[in-house]
């Protein structure tokens, strides 16, 4: 990850683009400059965000904060896969059309964000592929209907999206994908959903089984009952993000070369994406994505134990909505380290303040972000690059 000065001027933040059949189709960085009035190096930006997303690779959308920066930006000549969002208020200006056409012409794709107050210029409007509209001004909320042949001039994406409710009835409006976590819909205790439970049984009795570190022929005999369990479990420990230099051919080989520890992160992993459910695509995404970046805003310390526990609090963080139980009755069937139980039961010990961060760059907020770094006394470069990271490990696993 390079080690650039504007880590440490800006606040990150990520969130997903969620498509149709609920894949993410790219990743929103929300980048907020700390100084409004600091001169930032847009080439360190984007130097940045080519270790994460490089030229050839999957998308990423620049959601930038300060006018300055994205200012420079539109002047930049972005690899073809960085897509840059633009406020209405800017692509209104007529000073900014030659940076838009020429954006465009560079190959990037350009996102209308907000409502423009007055008529775009005609040169302007061919160039943006979306517009961005939020959940909280859209004024078809009501359900009512434009008049025949009113139609909006360019495809629209829903932002500001926080529950499975309001992304589905954000695709029922129209919206060619949505912009938010869809991961805080209410649990109610009882609330406990039939479908995936058969795999959750099975992947709960290896994890107790690993837990145990019981012989090795009856780890097996668990795994045979699910053919697909043991595949992704194979693919797992196979991707790039596992970093083993030899091929993985079987699950007995797996415990010898992994030991017992490092296998029940995994399984972890699979529990946390267990689910058939369509809707709990954007879900298991953002799980995987907090196991790892917990783990990675662990890494300052020598505690090998602890960073592995963050693993498991992240990727954990989340069962709740996968499988629709309260933490208190989740987790009473699932072995968690003690520290993992009290940060997602009881919201408290020296887990918590990890967890607070993760969710204030999901939420996009400064003022969360610099709270929640206050808390774990953590410098903004090395919340940055830890986020950074974490999104590379992400993207070799899928």
């Amino acid at each position: 990850m390079p080690d650039v000065a504007i880590l440490g001027q800006v606040a990150l933040g990520y969130s997903p683009y969620i498509a149709k059949n609920r894949s993410v189709s790219a990743t929103r960085l929300t980048v907020f400059p700390l100084k409004p009035d600091a001169a930032l190096d847009t080439a360190q930006l984007l130097e940045a965000v080519a270790g994460v997303w490089p030229a050839d690779g999957a998308k990423v959308s620049l959601n930038v904060a300060g006018e300055s920066l994205l200012q420079d930006l539109m002047r930049a000549r972005p690899a073809g896969n960085v897509m840059i969002e633009i406020p209405a208020f800017m692509a209104c200006d007529a000073t900014n059309t030659a940076a838009i056409v020429a954006l465009r012409a560079n190959g990037n794709e350009l996102l209308l964000k907000g409502r423009p107050l007055v008529e775009l210029p005609r040169e302007v409007l061919p160039c943006f592929k979306y517009s961005i509209i939020d959940l909280s001004d859209d004024r078809r909320l009501d359900g009512t209907q434009p008049p025949p042949g009113v139609k909006r001039s360019i495809p629209h994406l829903q932002g500001g999206v926080r529950t499975i409710a309001e992304m589905e009835q954000a695709f029922a409006r129209g919206a060619e994908a949505v912009l938010g976590w869809p991961i805080d819909d209410a649990i109610q205790a009882g609330d406990q959903a039939a479908a995936g439970q058969a795999d959750m049984q099975t992947m709960v009795e290896l994890i107790r089984q690993v837990d145990a570190a019981e012989p090795i022929d009856k780890l097996e005999n668990t795994l045979k009952r699910d053919p697909s369990l043991a595949f992704r479990l194979m693919r797992y420990i196979n991707s790039p993000a596992f970093g083993l230099r030899v091929e993985i051919s079987s699950f007995r080989h797996a415990i010898m070369m992994l030991g017992y520890k490092r296998l029940k992160r995994w399984l972890a992993l699979l529990l946390a994406t267990a689910s058939k459910d369509v809707n709990m695509k954007p879900v298991m995404f953002a799980a995987v994505r907090r196991g790892l970046l917990m783990e990675e805003l662990g890494r300052s310390s020598s505690d090998e134990e602890m960073r592995s526990e963050l693993f498991i609090c992240g990727v954990f963080s989340l069962l709740d909505r996968v499988f629709r139980q309260p933490f208190a009755e989740l987790l009473a069937n699932i072995p968690v380290p003690g520290r993992v139980y009290e940060a997602l039961a009881e919201e408290s010990g020296p887990f918590q303040p990890y967890l607070h961060m993760v969710r204030a760059v999901e939420s996009g907020s400064l003022f969360d972000f610099r709270e929640a770094a206050d808390a774990l006394m953590l410098g903004v470069s090395e919340i940055n690059r830890a986020q950074l990271r974490a999104l590379t490990a992400a993207s070799q696993l899928e």
